[in-house]
This record gives structure tokens, sequence and C-alpha cells, in this order.
């Protein structure tokens, strides 16, 4: 049942709510908000907050730069981490132009026109991420350091485990927020965690992610931790990635399910695999979007870094989890979680649709561990890679026509142009491993 206005303006005194934070995602994944009082709140729930979207990398320019906030009733929640007299609510926006069409820069919207394609074809979509993250020890100043003051490996537990308590309360206070947490352990480096929540429509998934980051964050610092979802923020351990976990569904119905086929997946769950895989390097820019997110996908992390499917290899880049019926999903384990969740799902969904919609069929299954293959075992496999860095991949997207589509000309071209710049930026550095390694040699 949807919130109406009135039921906003109820809710919002009954909870002595005194702010309302008005958010939405930049192109690049970063959660911004504009802040009112309650006294401000119909003017809210009218659609007339006005923000300067000239302000906002990638945006608005500065001739058409007034652009109106849209909140989405239904997101509205109270923040349980702030003070519980006088609390802090938000509504998750949608950013819309002064005539009132959506933003074509906007993510959310990117994601939606991409969910209306799946929906006229009967679809519905369905995501389950699994978000990793590091906890990491601030100095004197409140600054980040490397260290995690942490000795646990996978699964462990205290006092190995220098952040479950912090792990815990998050886990309780999006509880609050109305996640379901299906679980949540330490991960395989020192100071990583994964806290897993209940698949949703990709909309709300894509929201609960951006909500999720928000908490982590928060509630790390209230503990004197900062947490980071940077993919691979320490040498020599495993990064953070964000496995996605797709299905689709008509008629109330998981279509990717097939008690006939020997591996029980459907026509459409291969085609899906195809169309992924097809598009998997134009995707890259936005499942990776760091210049950093390709430290991670290198052999020997557990991360993966090679085109194939398996319905048992985690060393593929699509695994098929074992769960058969409404369970059946295609998992695809290179997204990090510094990516736009928005952007991550459209293009995962639009590459899965272009597969169906050709009726594309999957390269043979891989059942060996690719890791351990040469690169002349993977070649007479037909094994491509991902792109090995940002520039790469970005060269990939502008190649890709379909993934090109689902963006859109404005955010395509902003995104490109704040990429490249970023990838120049990194490439001019002297990095202190240079100046160890050739300083004194040469």
């Amino acid at each position: 049942m949807s919130n109406t206005k009135e039921d906003i303006l109820r809710m919002a005194a009954d909870d002595d709510v005194e702010f309302i934070r008005m958010q939405f995602t930049d192109i690049f994944g970063q959660l911004k908000n504009v802040a009112i009082t309650r006294s401000q709140l119909e003017k809210a729930v009218n659609n007339q907050v006005m923000i300067d979207g000239s302000s906002i990398e990638g945006f608005a320019r500065i001739h058409e730069s007034d652009q109106y906030l849209r909140p989405d009733l239904d997101s509205y929640t109270v923040f349980p981490w702030r003070p519980q007299h006088g609390k802090v609510a938000r509504f998750i926006c949608d950013v819309y132009n002064p005539d009132g069409t959506p933003f074509v820069g906007d993510p959310r919207y990117v994601l939606k026109k991409t969910l209306k394609k799946a929906a006229d074809m009967g679809y519905s979509f369905n995501v389950g991420p699994e978000c990793e993250f590091f906890l990491f020890e601030t100095d004197e100043n409140g600054r980040p350091t490397t260290n995690t003051g942490d000795e646990a490996g996978y699964f462990d537990l205290a006092p190995l485990d220098h952040g479950s308590n912090t792990r815990r309360e998050i886990c309780i206070d999006l509880e609050k927020m109305g996640f379901e947490i299906e679980a949540s352990h330490h991960e395989v480096a020192i100071g990583q965690h994964e806290i897993d929540f209940k698949y949703d429509e990709a909309l709300r998934a894509a929201d609960k992610i951006m909500t999720f980051k928000l908490a982590v964050k928060v509630l790390a610092q209230k503990n004197g931790l900062h947490a980071t979802f940077m993919p691979k923020p320490l040498f020599g351990v495993n990064g953070s990635g964000m496995h996605t976990n797709m299905s689709l569904f008509k008629d109330g119905k998981n279509i990717f399910f097939d008690p006939n086929d020997p591996r029980q997946l459907s026509k459409e769950a291969y085609s899906f695999i195809a169309g992924i895989l097809a598009h998997m390097k134009g995707m890259a820019a936005i499942t990776n979007p760091l210049v950093n997110s390709y430290k991670r996908l290198v052999p020997g992390y557990e991360a993966p870094c090679y085109l194939a499917w398996s319905s048992s290899n985690r060393s593929a880049l699509i695994r098929i989890p074992a769960s058969r019926g409404a369970g059946t999903r295609v998992e695809l384990r290179c997204p990090d979680p510094s990516c736009n969740p928005y952007l991550n799902l459209a293009v995962c969904l639009a590459a899965g649709l272009d597969g169906i919609e050709k009726g594309m069929t999957p390269p043979d299954e891989i059942t060996d561990n690719i890791f351990a293959m040469d690169k002349a075992t993977r070649m007479a496999n037909g094994i491509d890679s991902l792109p090995g860095n940002l520039e790469e991949a970005l060269d990939e997207l502008e190649k890709d026509e379909v993934i090109k589509e689902t963006l859109g000309d404005h955010l395509l071209s902003q995104y490109l142009e704040g990429k490249r710049a970023e990838w120049d930026e990194y490439r001019t550095q002297v990095s202190q491993w240079e100046l160890d390694k050739y300083m004194v040699n040469f």
C-alpha cells in the first residue's frame, strides 16, 4: 500500500520529526541531499523543493540549472541513529526538470526506464546484493588509517573479529528501517565484513544499497571507525565485491526455473546469461567504476576476471547458485560496492534482456578452476577477460550500443568525461611504489 501526502504529514508529526533529508544520487554514485524542516514538508510532498543542478557534477549546465526533487513517498523512514527528540527522516527523490519531465541524467530515472522496458516484456526484475566493506581504525584527528586492529578471517567471531559490535549495530538499525537482514559475517580479509539483506524489486534494491552504504559509514564513524567501500584498500588481501543476484519473474513465477532442463534452467535464463557475457566488457566501467576497481579484479584473490559462467565454479564471472524454484538466480560476481547501484542494475538488466530478445546462447559451462588455467588453456576454452584497467573499460563502453542507449546521451557523455579525467589524473601521478623501485637504481 502506497503512502499518500496526508499519510506522510501525519507520520512526520507522530514520529516527532523535525528535519527531513531529501536524498538523491549523482551519476558517480555519491549520495546527495537537501535538508528541510518539518514546516517545509507540505512543500516537499508537492514536489516544490528545488536544487541547483549546475553545482552537481554531471547534472545540468549553468543555463538550465533549476531542477526539482520529487520524493518517493514510500521511501519515507526515520534514521534510528539520530537523536530521538527532534528526529531526522528522509525521502529518496527523483530529479525532474522545471517543465515536469524526468531529468535524463538522474541515475534512478535510468533504472526506471530500463525496468519499464522489462515490464513491457512482461517481466519484473528482482535483485539481491551481497555488499562487502572494510572497517579501519582512525587516528587522533578522526582520519582513516589502514590499520584494522583485527585478526579475524572468514566467518571468525569476537575476540578475533573486532568489528562485530559495529556490524551488529548496523544490522539492528537497518532492520528498524525496514530491511530484512539475512546474514552478516566477517569476510576473508582482516577488517573485511559482509551484510546480506533479502532480495527486492530492483528499484527498491538500489535504494536499499544507497541506504545501506550510508548506515554503514555513519555507524562506523559513531564507533570511532572508518568504513570504506573502496574495492581494494589493502595490498595482498581480498578486495570488496558486491555480488549481484538477479532473477526475472512473470505472472508471479520465476522464469529462470525450468524443472525439465538438466540444470533446471530455462531458455530465458541461458539467454540472460549470454546477454550479460556479450555486453560485460561494455558494462565494466559501470559495474567497476574506479581506477582501484581493477586492482581487485586480478587472479588469486577470488575476484572473477574471466568471462565465463558455471553452476558450480566460483572462479567464473557468472555463477548459478544451487537454489532452484522461486530461488533460481544468476549471480554476477564482478561488480564492486563503489558502483552506482541504479546504473549497475540498469546495465545488467539491459544486457540480459538483449540476450532474451535476440535468443542468445551462452558458451559452454566452465566447471574447472579458471584461475588454475594458463593463457593457452583459457584461449582454447574461448574464455576472454574483463578490461584490465579503467581506460580499457571506458573504451569498451564507447563501443557497446546497447549499454550506451541504456545510459542515454547526456549521462553517457558526462560519465565518460568524468571518468577519463579520473584516469588521466591517476596515470600522471608518481606513486610511492615508483619512488621505492626506481629512485636509487636509476
